[in-house]
C-alpha cells in the first residue's frame, strides 16, 4: 500500500480563524471567556488536503487535535492490511484525545477527507491547563464517553445488523452530522469514496453498493457523487433499525 502524503501546514492561529471558535466546541463551551481566550492562544492551526494524513497508526501521541472546517477519517489497518473507518469527524470533533489521558502511540490514522482546518494543542500544555482548571477534565470525560458510547454501537451493528441495515444508519448518522434540509430533501456532502463507505460500513464495496442501488430503487435517497441526498428518512429509520 503506497504511504499516505503528509503535506500538512503548521501556523500560529491568525485573525482569519473566528474569534469564538473555541467556544462553538462543546468540549469547551462551559469556560469563561478568559479561559477560552487563554486556551486558544495555545493553540495553533494546521491545514490539512484531500488525502493527507494528520498523523498515522503507531506514531507518538503527543497533541490533541479539533477540527474547525472540513472532514477527517479516522482509520485502522488490520495485520493482514484490509483497512477499516473507524469514523468520520466534522467541525467541533476532536481528534487524539485518547493519548491525553493514555499516552502512547495513536491507535488509528487521520486522513483528510477533503481540504481541512484544524486546530492543535500539545499534550503538557493543555495537561497543565486542566490542572488550573480541573473542572474541564470532566468535560473532557463525558466526551470520552460518548465517543466509547458511538464505538459500542458500531460494535453491535456489526454482530446484530444486516449490510443494508448498517448501511441505512451510517447515511443517517452522515446526514445527522453533516446534512442540510432542502425542498427535495436531506443533502448530505459525505465526501467518501464508494470503497471509504464500504470501510465505515465494515462490509465489501460490492455489497454496500447492492444496498445503495436498492435504496435508490425503492426511492428513498439519490445518488449524487460524493453526496447524497435522502428522500425517504423514516423508511430509512426503519431500515436502519
Amino acid at each position: 500500500m503506497e504511504a499516505p502524503h503528509r503535506a500538512q501546514r503548521t501556523r500560529p492561529i491568525g485573525p482569519h480563524v473566528q474569534h469564538n471558535v473555541v467556544g462553538n466546541i462543546p468540549l469547551f463551551e462551559a469556560l469563561e471567556d478568559q479561559d477560552k481566550a487563554e486556551l486558544r492562544a495555545l493553540m495553533t492551526e494546521t491545514t490539512v488536503r484531500r488525502g493527507e494524513t494528520l498523523f498515522t497508526e503507531g506514531d507518538p501521541g503527543d497533541r490533541l487535535y479539533i477540527i474547525v472546517e472540513g472532514k477527517m477519517k479516522l482509520g485502522h489497518t488490520a495485520p493482514d492490511g484490509r483497512e477499516n473507518l473507524l469514523a468520520v469527524l466534522g467541525p467541533g470533533e476532536l481528534l487524539g484525545e485518547l493519548t491525553l489521558f493514555d499516552p502512547g502511540p495513536r491507535s488509528g490514522t487521520a486522513t483528510a477527507v477533503g481540504l481541512t482546518e484544524l486546530l492543535s494543542l500539545e499534550h503538557d500544555a493543555l495537561m497543565g491547563f486542566i490542572e488550573r482548571r480541573p473542572a474541564l477534565a470532566k468535560h473532557m470525560l463525558r466526551e470520552l464517553a460518548r465517543r466509547l458510547k458511538r464505538t459500542n454501537e458500531a460494535l453491535a451493528d456489526l454482530v446484530f445488523s444486516d449490510v443494508p441495515g448498517r448501511v441505512a444508519k451510517a447515511l443517517l448518522d452522515l446526514a445527522e452530522r453533516f446534512g442540510k434540509q432542502t425542498d427535495q430533501g436531506v443533502h448530505v456532502p459525505h465526501d467518501l469514496t464508494q470503497e471509504e463507505l464500504a470501510q465505515l460500513v465494515g462490509a465489501s464495496r460490492e455489497t454496500v453498493n447492492k444496498s445503495l442501488a436498492e435504496f435508490v430503487h425503492r426511492g428513498w435517497i439519490r445518488l449524487e457523487g460524493r453526496a447524497v441526498l435522502l428522500l425517504d428518512v423514516e423508511r430509512l429509520k426503519r431500515r436502519a433499525r
